[in-house]
């Protein structure tokens, strides 16, 4: 049966995403090895600590730590003094110890908020927790074949897992909390966020119900890297339990993969809870006390994030849109803020904010510097309407591959056109004189 716009109306959905994030450390969290598998012919990135061979002992990786507090203060809370880790039992072929390393009962971060708007309308998301983990391995099944693959080069990586309260309530929603978490992650120096060789990845759970102040059974959809992803899923698990309830049939708690090429999620196994895991706290790795002054360190050296540039861009007049597409282009965000530190304001920077997008590299700060300067002069000559806007971008794409002076290109180029107002009316009237019939 189709689900129409108007059974929809009559069922609310309850929206709970967990982020499962990489930390952007050199090594492993508990264990002297690579973290970056990218490149990593497979299982060439693993030791003793990896595979879980008797004895081995895990040793805390100081780096994470330190990533999880940024966190914290990105996720708007602050990190707990105290917590502890725990072993997470399960089999599966690529967890050769048959448990993970993670926090339970006293995760690093408890609460917190991750602020979203969708059609204009701003929403708070709540965090219910954020622990560090460590990652298992990853295991492929080649078509065709009767076997699997292992590779272990993943296991041990660190994570942060991020839970958050039930308060989302729509695809849009969803879509737009992912996309936020990303762009957190990234300006905080968390994690490189990329989704394609999964250092973000989301697990959706999802219900819907007719009864308000209730929550109906949900399904949990694991395992999305994109935000196109979380947002189809979400769409279409919504509508297919609405479709099994309007039919007199129950929703299954049940864990669900995603078919991308398909677009419908399928279900895969009964969903786990806790006492499935038998947790128990960690013998090998003592608690983790914080002090004050390293975490005052810590959040004194946060940079800027999202939710404070987009005030500042938003002083320029320009869409909602394109703020984020700036926001999408840390290496050309640089420059605009760089040059709005230097003087270039309204118009100004409006012009260098749109040529800024057009910047597809990163740049080292010495070149990062002389071209902001370059940029409020390059501004200044539209500006004056000594450059037409052909001519400005095309300056402005020499400037970022020679990195000289936009006047000195213009010349070169013979790119200025007049500007001075009282020699353009004496044309003018020179023009009109010589044809005064047509005047």
């Amino acid at each position: 049966m189709a689900v129409t716009q108007d059974i929809k109306k009559n069922y609310t959905p309850t929206i709970g995403i967990e982020c499962h994030i990489q930390l952007k450390t050199k090594t492993k969290l508990f264990a002297a090895v690579s973290n970056d598998a990218r490149d990593a012919a497979p299982n060439t990135l693993i030791s003793h600590i990896c595979v879980g061979m008797p004895g081995a002992l895990p040793y805390l990786n100081e780096a994470a730590v330190e990533l999880a507090v940024r966190a914290a203060f990105a996720f708007n809370t602050t990190p707990q003094k105290f917590s502890k880790f725990d072993r997470k039992h399960y089999f599966y072929p690529d967890l050769p110890k048959g448990y993970q390393i993670t926090q339970y009962e006293q995760p690093l971060i408890v609460g917190g908020h991750v602020d979203i708007e969708v059609e204009g309308k701003p929403k708070r998301i709540g965090i219910t927790r954020v622990h560090l983990e460590e990652d298992a391995g990853k295991t492929s099944h080649p078509p065709g074949a009767d076997y699997s693959l292992v590779d272990l080069n993943r296991a041990g990586t660190p994570l942060l897992e991020v839970v958050t309260e039930p308060d989302i309530n729509s695809p849009a929603e969803a879509k737009s909390f992912a996309r936020e978490i990303y762009l957190l992650i990234k300006y905080a120096g968390i994690s490189d966020g990329d989704m394609y060789h999964g250092n973000l990845r989301f697990d959706v759970n999802i219900s819907v119900t007719k009864e308000p102040g209730k929550r109906g059974m949900r399904s949990e959809v694991k395992n999305l890297n994109s935000f196109r992803s979380v947002e189809a899923a979400v769409a279409y698990e919504i509508e297919r339990q609405i479709e099994l309830l309007e039919k007199g049939q129950t929703v299954v708690q049940e864990t669900r993969g995603w078919d991308e090429a398909k677009g419908k999620t399928i279900g895969q196994r009964g969903k786990e809870e806790a006492h499935d895991y038998r947790y128990m706290p960690e013998p090998d790795i003592p608690p983790l006390e914080l002090d004050d002054e390293y975490v005052a360190k810590i959040q004194k050296e946060l940079p800027e994030l999202p939710g404070a540039i987009r005030k500042i861009l938003n002083k320029l007049s320009i869409t909602a849109d394109v703020v984020e597409d700036i926001l999408d282009n840390p290496a050309g965000l640089r420059l605009l803020l760089a040059a709005m530190e230097k003087g270039a304001f309204d118009e100004a920077a409006k012009h260098i904010a749109f040529w800024t997008l057009k910047v597809e590299r990163a740049l080292s700060d010495q070149e990062a510097d002389i071209i902001s300067n370059h940029l409020v002069k390059l501004a200044r000559m539209r500006e004056e309407n000594i450059l037409s806007s052909t001519a400005a971008d095309e300056i402005f794409r020499l400037v970022l591959e020679t990195l000289k002076d936009p006047e000195e290109i213009a010349k070169a180029k013979n790119l200025t056109q007049v500007s001075d107002e009282g020699e353009i009316e004496k044309i003018v009237e020179e023009v009109l004189a010589e044809n005064q019939k047509a005047a």
